[in-house]
């Protein structure tokens, strides 16, 4: 079997990888949906998949793995991985987790980071904090484990004098500085008014930053002690951090007994290495959709493992394919895995031009592992056609 085209098509605003190959099998794979910038970028390797056999998918991953760099290089070459893991599957007639070493797990546990509800007009009171907590655990879903921003990245730093410095709009999560006593005290206000909310039945994870400084990463943490916090994520670095700085991480980590996290903006195993041979922190949170694809999550997995951390990978803007890509990779990772971040199929309409999208479907805060072949999708192209741009209008054509 050969790769004969890589086709990328922005379906809404998602960039769409599909795989064709001289069988006739096609396979499909995706990045986070709000970023069409991609769309060059995932064409940029053509050239060297073309040819080649997608059933060896490392081999293939070998030859692209190297041209590129930190992100959003890593969001192109987990989009063309995922494609290859869907084809290989379906010309096996077996489940992708199955080609990964078979599942340990039928189900796979999922958190909330997407289902998201206003806040009452300008209500940011502790109470306003607290009820919409409230929202998110009356959700359907019964999430066991529910993640909401604080800190440099919920907003506070709008608050009058909720630190040292001047806040910026300039692009995402440019702020950074030491926080106020007045700040702080507004922060963990509301942090307390959630788990007050939370109690024992629901695990509360906090997304931070990146922004904090060391002193105040380690400060907030020490103040969390003993509550029912999963996790403090991307504190120091995260979100378009283009470096990781494992030694800033060092300085907290070793220090609190409450759960360090980050990792989503990492590209590639190599980039883990430091976090997890210095224990910087205690849980790992890669990104399917950025890291390098699912086996490359699944070798992160295993690693960390064999050092003590554990896993909870995000995943919030993956939309339907990454879901699959995540379910089938949560299926197969080691006992350090937590859960993972929910993607939804964003917006709906997904649901009406993809076959296999109702598999993935969440109860109880699990989803059953398909056993479909592949990732367990298939695009109905009379209905995808409706959704793509005059450019990639050939994008469906064999």
């Amino acid at each position: 079997m050969k790769i004969t085209d890589l086709k990328v098509a922005v379906i809404g605003d998602a960039p769409i990888v599909r795989l064709t190959t001289d069988e006739g099998i096609d396979g499909v794979g995706a990045a986070e949906y709000w970023k069409p910038y991609l769309k060059p970028m995932i064409e940029f390797y053509r050239d060297m998949v073309i040819g080649k056999d997608p059933t060896d998918v490392e081999r293939v991953m070998l030859g692209i793995r190297r041209m590129g760099s930190f992100k959003p290089w890593g969001a192109a070459v987990s989009a063309i991985e995922m494609a290859l893991w869907d084809i290989a599957g379906k010309a096996a007639n077996l489940p992708v987790y199955k080609l990964l070493g078979g599942k340990i797990r039928d189900k796979v546990q999922v958190y909330n980071g997407n289902v998201r509800y206003e806040m009452e007009g300008d209500d940011r009171s502790p109470d306003a904090y607290a009820r919409n907590m409230q929202k998110m655990i009356d959700h359907p879903y019964n999430f066991s484990i529910i993640k909401q921003a604080v800190s440099f990245h919920g907003g506070m730093q709008n608050v009058p004098d909720f630190y040292y410095g001047t806040p910026t709009t300039t692009t995402r999560y440019p702020n950074r500085g030491t926080i106020t006593a007045k700040g702080f005290k507004y922060l963990v206000s509301r942090i307390e008014a959630m788990l007050d909310v939370c109690g024992d039945e629901v695990g509360l994870a906090l997304d931070c930053g990146p922004g904090m400084t060391v002193p105040d990463a380690l400060k907030l943490a020490k103040e969390l002690e003993g509550s029912n916090i999963m996790w403090l994520e991307d504190m120091i670095t995260g979100d378009y951090s283009p470096f990781v700085l494992a030694d800033l991480y060092t300085q907290v980590t070793p220090y609190t007994s409450t759960p360090v996290h980050t990792g989503e903006q990492i590209y590639l195993r190599q980039n883990f290495v430091e976090l997890i041979e210095r224990n910087a922190v205690n849980v790992l949170g890669p990104d399917v959709a950025d890291v390098g694809g699912i086996a490359e999550m699944k070798f992160i997995a295993e690693y960390a493992d064999l050092h003590g951390i554990l896993f909870a990978p995000h995943g919030t803007f993956d939309g339907l394919i990454g879901l699959a890509a995540q379910t089938h990779m949560a299926a197969v990772l080691p006992d350090n895995y937590i859960a993972f971040e929910l993607p939804q199929p964003d917006p709906l309409w997904w649901l009406d031009i993809m076959e296999g999208g109702e598999q993935f479907k969440v109860t109880d805060s699990h989803i059953d592992v398909p056993d479909t072949p592949g990732l367990g999708l298939t695009f109905i192209p009379e209905e995808g056609k409706k959704y793509l741009r005059e450019e990639d209008a050939g994008f469906f054509d064999d």
